[in-house]
């Protein structure tokens, strides 16, 4: 079986998805997930389905011929399509913390990751030993103030020769350009080290400790032009009291950050991921 997922959003009306449904079906699908959801205040429909066909019955491309040149039309509608038969390829962007990174190459050696792992970039050497032991190619991109264009470049090159789909900082701790971001609209995910918007910056668990926080948290998001204010993807917390020190905290932010960065990373390959003005749809 060939299964295909079909992202949609449209202003909302009637009709929608017996159209969608009726569609399928004609073509010879089964359709074995559907969900949608109506944004009241800004009238928009969105829809997530994903459907099976046998092998031999499948024409892709007539299918996308087909749905564009018929309800795309008549609902006026923004879309996307993708088959199972595709795994999206992820560039691993990293510094010097390994957690994440370990965390994400024991999911992806598992099979619990339905995508491939091209490379792996870093603007430091320290975590090469960690490529090297899971045979992915590693490249060492130093950047500085002063060679941060010649990086970029270099970064865009490798992107495109291995056609990667998607990026993700696993604890990456460079500003990404937007450059860079412009070439790959909502497909850059961050860790970030604390439940935005609260205590951002270079010690957020220093500054929680401070003020005796109650709770620390995690945001994984989509990588814009404004820095850590992207579409958020996942979120977690863990609470804390007055009995844990600073370095409890971080263990705990830490094991936040792998299960929250992974998280957002399936929900991102398996297609669950709509955005619409800054905001994501997750449909689980």
């Amino acid at each position: 079986m060939n299964k295909i997922t079909l992202l949609m959003h449209c202003k909302d009306q009637s009709g929608i998805i017996a159209a969608v449904s009726n569609f399928i079906a004609e073509l010879g699908g089964n359709i074995v997930y559907i969900d949608q959801h109506v944004d009241r205040e800004q009238n928009i429909f969105f829809m997530r389905l994903e459907s099976e066909f046998d092998n031999d019955i499948l024409d892709l491309e007539h299918l996308k011929d087909t749905f564009k040149n018929g309800l795309v039309k008549q609902f006026v509608m923004k879309w996307r399509i993708y088959t199972s038969e595709v795994q999206p390829k992820m560039a691993l962007f990293v510094s010097k913390y390994d957690h994440c990174l370990y965390d994400i190459l024991g999911r992806y050696k598992s099979g619990e990751l339905n995508a491939k792992i091209p490379f792996i970039l870093s603007n430091h050497l320290d975590l090469k030993p960690i490529a090297d032991s899971f045979d992915i190619p590693f490249y060492h991109v130093p950047v500085t103030k002063d060679t941060k264009p010649e990086a970029e470049a270099k970064q865009l090159e490798l992107l495109k020769k291995h056609k990667i789909n998607f990026i993700v900082l696993a604890r990456y701790m460079q500003i990404i350009s937007p450059k860079l971001i412009n070439e790959y609209p909502n497909k850059i995910i961050n860790i970030h080290h604390s439940f935005l918007p609260a205590f951002v910056g270079a010690k957020p668990y220093h500054s929680a400790y401070k003020r005796g926080v109650k709770i620390i948290g995690a945001t994984s998001h989509y990588v814009t032009e404004d820095l850590d204010a992207g579409p958020i993807i996942e979120q977690d917390v863990t609470r804390v009291t007055h009995n844990h020190a600073i370095e409890d905290l971080i263990a705990k932010g830490r094991d936040l950050e792998k299960i929250v960065l992974a998280t957002a990373i399936k929900h991102h390959i398996n297609r669950k991921v709509m955005v619409y003005n800054n905001k994501t749809l997750i449909f689980y």
